[in-house]
């Protein structure tokens, strides 16, 4: 019986049908593990390029929001462009001498007198020269008080500086006060008015050289 086994076993052995189970048997097995690790590196890769894309997305959005505010940059500038040329047509004097006309008739019109009207030029800005004006005022508060309004609301562009009080007799109030406006470069190269140091303090007195207007 167990010769019988044995013998059987080995014309299995060397039947071909046999060896061509056993390698297909082995074939099959390793199409089985590269299928898998096959199917694996699929899943891998799909994954990677989900995270990619991802990342990607995220940072278009980002860049989306930091170039937002430059969305139309263009027209806001020649807006503010148009803004700046309007404001100085309307609120920049002309020349020196609208500005010392125009303070003449704030003074009238308030009841307030002027003396020691000095006048100065600062150097020249990127788009426009300041002219400072240093003044000493004298008159009631409330001619005073109407002086300054009319100076802040007045149409030509005034910002006033600096004021002190210097004294008081009988009803009358003094007051040293310090604005300023400004001109165009040409047109404050052409006032005449001379130039103040530059880095002088604003609230200095003004130097002997400034043009001077003494009140009456």
């Amino acid at each position: 019986m167990s010769n019988a086994s044995t013998s059987s076993w080995s014309e299995r052995l060397k039947s071909p049908l046999t060896w061509h189970l056993v390698g297909f048997t082995i074939l099959l097995a390793l199409a089985i593990v590269l299928g898998v690790r096959l199917g694996l590196d699929w899943a891998a890769m799909n994954s990677r390029s989900s995270s990619v894309l991802a990342g990607k997305q995220v940072q278009l959005k980002a860049l989306e929001l930091e170039t937002a505010p430059l969305h139309g940059i263009d027209a806001r500038v020649e807006e503010t462009r148009e803004q700046i040329q309007h404001f100085e047509r309307k609120r920049i004097p002309p020349n020196y001498s609208s500005i010392d006309e125009r303070i003449d008739e704030l003074e009238v019109a308030s009841g307030v007198r002027l003396s020691r009207v000095q006048y100065t030029q600062r150097p020249p800005g990127a788009g426009l020269t300041e002219i400072s004006i240093d003044t000493n005022i004298s008159g009631e508060y409330t001619s005073i008080m109407r002086f300054v309004n009319s100076v802040e609301r007045d149409p030509i562009f005034f910002v006033i500086r600096t004021m002190s009080f210097t004294g008081q007799q009988g009803g009358l109030v003094g007051l040293r006060m310090q604005l300023s406006t400004w001109l165009r470069p040409s047109d404050a190269a052409a006032s005449g008015l001379p130039t103040a140091p530059e880095g002088e303090e604003k609230d200095q007195p003004a130097a002997p050289a400034a043009a001077e207007k003494e009140g009456e």
